[in-house]
């Protein structure tokens, strides 16, 4: 449990440090921005997004801008994940 919560937060901490140096914000729960989004939020944000393979060719379903916006303050690795690297 200890490393599941580490792990959680060091993703967190990245995620906010990327985005307060940027100087953006990421739209919260009532609409409002803030550069100190709770990774939760982020997942939750995430939902309803598919990887589909048709005919050999892999596609992600229902990649939105904001959650393509959001992808470019998470770690390249995630980024590789939704296949945008």
């Amino acid at each position: 449990m200890s490393l599941c919560l580490l792990v959680y937060n060091l993703g967190q901490r990245e995620m906010r440090n990327n985005l307060k140096r940027a100087k953006v914000g990421i739209k919260n729960q009532l609409g409002k921005l803030t550069n100190s989004p709770t990774l939760r939020w982020v997942f939750q944000c995430f939902q309803g997004i598919h990887a589909l393979t048709l005919n050999g060719v892999n596609q992600i379903i229902n990649l939105t801008e904001s959650r393509h916006f959001i992808l470019n303050y998470l770690p390249s690795s995630c980024q590789k994940y939704y296949l945008l690297s």
